[in-house]
Parts: structure tokens; sequence; C-alpha cells
């Protein structure tokens, strides 16, 4: 083993600034082929934050075929369904162990009224989808079918509410719908249309994206309205809802320093969302058939979420410096152009295996965030944007970012660990423990070439260890209709415990998850 001081040119450094400097040294190992490999050192001893589950959320929204023909069939589908909820996605999303779905929006949840969703079907009122390609909806799903979803996945509630075109009545009498166990006009109506018990609504958002399409408001008067309506989402259980404000719009600094300040003393929790881009808004590129230049260019911007969360950060410790406000990133991942022939309001793209590479980078962000990151929720989570999982008929298949939310799971719940050493260029990785078990989870987005990765455990007795893998042979690996296994979750061998040090050896466009049992 060799060592290296951290800067050669602090030698030449002045004795003021050399006093400043960290003089510590980081070990490396030269290998057969003269290959430099950076030892991690994992702190196992040391207490970290811990890794919300629900970092791992879901967004559903009315857009497209993520609800209608994604999750919503109908009872009279020749689809395997439980009252009209799709069983192949249910399951799907069990395996992932999906902890949280945001609905119904988005823009959409600004023009819905959840009225016209519950009661009889065909006396149900339909409704012009008008961000969204502009299709008339039956109202089919709506909160019923909603709460039965969640309760088919195993996850909780986050239900987005109408601020843009709707009323502090109306949501006043949404919350009582759902959540009020008592006698009530709200409470019988939920019982005459079958849901004897009330349901636990976790997390509710106080308007969506009210920067823009949920209102075009300014930050002074959305954090004013804030107010007014979080007023009357009340706490009808013992178990207080987690109230959401609207947060700011990528790098909209402003925004969130006048909410912060305004509203931050009624609010649990602030959104962010940020979307990675090729090339900007207005020249979406391809999800496939892409040159080099656009592999990193997407991944540069999949990366920018820890610089917008380090500064959303830094705003919201002025006004609350315990941390107690969660920052939620509500929304967040790839976005394209659409599929060819496919209806541009719908945003169906297709999932390869760099969106897998986006997918572990951020969860790897959230988790060094994880003091202050209490949810996140990818859009989307069938058949729009960067989907989980993708339908057609009666046919189902999983994205290269489902299996990255497979290889995760480990992380959910768990205490992130510290480590002291940096990733090499194009590679990074997290390491979390839970139940007596460690998991590392490394990433090399490179497009050609292996990388070699060694952590140091000593202060954890490895006995056992399973590890798996997600790899592509090209760049924009991914499955079809026809081929749905040609980027899957499998059986990860070249690696190798010795000493209570792990080595990994990761080929270019891979994530891997290493389990180690002590």
């Amino acid at each position: 083993m060799f060592f290296k001081k951290e800067n050669q040119s602090d030698m030449n450094e002045s004795k003021k600034d050399i006093k400043k400097k960290d003089f510590r040294i980081k070990p490396y190992i030269y290998d057969f082929k003269g290959a430099i490999t950076m030892t991690i050192r994992v702190l196992t001893n040391k207490e970290g934050p811990q890794i919300s589950k629900h970092i791992y959320g879901q967004f559903a929204e009315h857009l497209g075929r993520c609800i209608y023909e994604g999750v919503w069939v109908g009872e009279d589908s020749d689809i395997p369904n439980n009252k009209g909820i799709r069983l192949d996605v249910v399951e799907a999303l069990k395996q992932i162990n999906v902890p949280v779905i945001r609905w119904p929006g988005g823009c959409f949840a600004d023009e819905y009224h959840w009225k016209d969703g519950i009661g009889p079907k065909e006396d149900r009122k339909t409704i012009v989808n008008t961000h969204w390609g502009g299709v008339t909806e039956n109202n089919h799903f709506g909160t019923h079918e909603y709460f039965h979803l969640l309760e088919l996945v195993g996850a909780d509630a986050y239900v987005n509410g109408n601020v843009g075109s709707g009323t502090v009545q109306e949501m006043q009498e949404w919350v009582e719908y759902i959540t009020f166990e008592g006698e009530s006009p709200m409470a019988n109506w939920r019982k005459e249309n079958g849901s004897e018990k009330a349901w636990e609504m976790k997390f509710f958002g106080v308007g969506n994206e009210s920067w823009g399409c949920g209102g075009n408001m300014r930050p002074e008067y959305y954090a004013d309205l804030y107010r007014r309506y979080r007023t009357y989402v009340r706490n009808y259980t013992d178990k207080p809802v987690y109230k959401i404000a609207c947060g700011p719009n990528v790098d909209d600094y402003n925004w969130m320093e006048q909410v912060m300040k305004i509203a931050a003393p009624y609010m649990d929790g602030i959104s962010l969302h940020h979307y990675s881009l090729v090339d900007g808004w207005t020249n979406k590129r391809p999800a496939t058939n892409f040159p080099e230049k656009e592999w990193f260019s997407l991944i540069d911007s999949a990366k920018k979420m820890d610089e917008l969360i380090t500064k959303h950060s830094t705003i919201m410790d002025k006004y609350d410096p315990d941390k107690r406000v969660g920052l939620i990133v509500d929304e967040w991942g790839s976005w394209f152009s659409v599929e060819n022939g496919t209806n541009p309001g719908f945003l169906y793209q297709q999932n390869t295996i760099r969106d897998a590479m986006v997918a572990s980078l951020t969860l790897n962000i959230f988790h060094r965030h994880a003091n202050r990151v209490k949810m996140a929720n990818i859009a989307q989570m069938v058949n729009v944007l960067q989907a989980m999982l993708l339908t057609e008929g009666d046919k189902m298949i999983k994205t290269p970012t489902y299996h990255v939310f497979d290889l995760y799971k480990h992380h959910q719940d768990a205490e992130l660990i510290d480590t002291y050493g940096e990733a090499k260029t194009n590679t990074d990785f997290t390491v979390s423990k839970k139940d007596g078990q460690v998991a590392v989870s490394v990433v090399n987005y490179n497009i050609d070439g292996t990388e070699e990765m060694e952590f140091d455990l000593s202060d954890f007795d490895i006995s056992d260890s399973e590890a798996w893998i997600v790899a592509g042979d090209k760049m924009d690996a991914h499955n079809t209709f026809e081929n749905s296994e040609v980027v899957a979750k499998t059986e990860f061998k070249d690696f190798s415990v010795e000493n209570n040090k792990l080595t990994v050896t990761l080929p270019a466009m891979s994530v891997a998850t290493i389990l180690l049992k002590g």
C-alpha cells in the first residue's frame, strides 16, 4: 500500500495557509495493471441520520396513461385486477417496498375537485384534463380507489390539495371525508360510499407548483395563502397530518426565502422540484439513440440536485435551525422528448440504463442530505417520464430505474454511515446499516472501463454477503415488450471480502448493491 498527500502544492504554501490545511493522507492501492483504486474508510461505529423510507416515494398523476391503463383498468377488464386496480402493477410495486404514493398531481391537483370522483361510478362527472393532452376522464379513479391502491401496495398516503382553483371549504371537507371517524356530514357520506372506516392520511400538500401551473403566484402571496389553507387541514385523529408547503422550482432561492420567512412555523415540510434535462426545457432530447455527450450532460443535470439541496437547506437553516421542516423533493427524474407516435401531452418516454445512473446518483444525494430531505417522489410511477413500469394492454415491463429502486430498498429507514475518502471520477457510492447488516451501493457511470473500489470496514465483523447488479451493454440499453430482460437485476459476484475489507470491481454503466451481514 502506498500513500499520497492530499495536495502536493501544499509544500509551497505559506505557514499561515499550511496551518489551515487538512493534511490527512489518502490511501491508494495500485493493482497489477497500474490502475489506482481508492480505499473508502467506512465508519460503522459513528452514528448518522436515518435515511427516511419515504425518500423512495412514487408520484402518480392523472397524466397520460399513468392512472388509466397504468394503475386503473376497471372491474370488468380482462386484465387481472382487484376492484379495478391491475394486479401486475401492484405486485411489482410491492417488490420494491413502495413507501408512499403522491396523488392526484402535479398540475392536475389544482384543477381536481374531489367530489367529482366519489359515489357510484355511473353518476360521476366527466372532466377534461386541460393540462395533459386535453382528454376526457370519467373520474372512475377517485379517493376511494386511491386508498384501495395504497392498501394493496402497503404505501402511505400523500394527497395534494387544490389551492389554484379550489376553495378552503373544499379542502377542509376533503380532509374530513378522508380522516374523520365520528359523525359528520363528510364522514357519513364516506360511509354511504362504502368506506365505514376512515383512512390515515400521513401527508398533505397545500397546492402544487403555485409559482406556475398552480396559480402563477408570487411567493409572498402564496405564503399567506398557505397559512390560511393549512389552518383548515384539521387533525381529526391523534396522528397529525404532515402539512407540506409548495416550495421552489429548481434554483428559485427567493421563493424559498420568502415562503420560509412568512410561513415556516406553520409547515412540516416544503417541496422542491428539479428534473434532469439534456439540453434545457426548450430542446428536449430523445431517451434512446443519443450521442455520448448527451449521456454526460444528463448526468451533470442530475448531479445539480446536490447543489440545489445544499443552497435551499442553507436558506431553510436561517428560519428552521433545528431542521424540523423537511425538504420534500416530490418531483424529480429524467425528462426527454416523448416517444414517436405518442400523444405529446402524455409524456411517455423510454427508460434506459442512463436513467438507472440518474436514479442511483440522485438517491445517493438524498442519502447525503438525510438530515433535511425527508421524502422524495420520482416522476412518475407508471407510463410517464422516468417510470418504474411501462404497460401496453395486458403486458407490463420493469424499467432499469425500477431495478435500481429494487437494489436500493435495503437503505430504507437505515442509518447513513459516514465514510472517509472520495469516489473516483464517474463513480459514486452510499453506505448504510440496519438490522445488523451494512448495505453498500456503488455506481460506475463511465461508458467504458471497469472501476475498482475498496471499502475498509474494520469496525464491522463481516460474516456473510450477497450482492446484485443492474448493468447495460450500451448507452441506451432498455427493456421492451418484446424483450423485457435486456436490463435486469441479477446476482453480482465480482467482489471479494477479506479481513473486513470489501473490494468491488464494477463494469461500466452499472449499479450494484452488496449486502454485508455481521
